[in-house]
């Protein structure tokens, strides 16, 4: 199983962004994918989820409001849109699968890993 991110760059705040995650000899749709973050100096954190199957979604009070995760089965991709973003939200974002349907925002569920796409908001 490979996973890749894309879609990271800089950009200004209040500015939007889509990452994308795409993945090779895997199916995104039976199983939770989640996108992380991790800035300098922290711990890599869980900011978005989505469960296989139901879809169902859950985020990180953080960003809760501001992005979307979602899945595309046609395409066999999962895509975090990032609107008003600030700097805090600048890290380097990774997207994670699970080899179970349920997602959670705890790194330790997800099996497989993307290398990361940085994000940079500033001005």
């Amino acid at each position: 199983v490979q996973l890749q991110a894309s879609g990271g760059g800089l950009v200004q705040p209040g500015g939007s962004l889509r990452l994308s995650c795409a993945a090779s000899k895997f199916t995104f749709r039976y199983y939770a994918t989640a996108w992380f973050r991790q800035a300098p100096g922290q711990e890599r954190e869980g900011v978005a989820c989505i469960s296989g199957g139901t879809d169902r979604t859950n985020y990180a009070p953080s960003v809760e409001g501001r992005f979307t995760i979602s899945r595309e089965d046609a395409k066999n991709m999962v895509f975090l849109q990032m609107n008003n973003l600030s700097p805090e939200d600048t890290a380097v974002y990774y997207c994670a699968t699970s080899r179970t349907g349920w997602c959670t925002l705890n790194r330790d569920t997800y099996d497989y890993w993307a290398q990361g796409t940085q994000v940079t908001v500033s001005s």
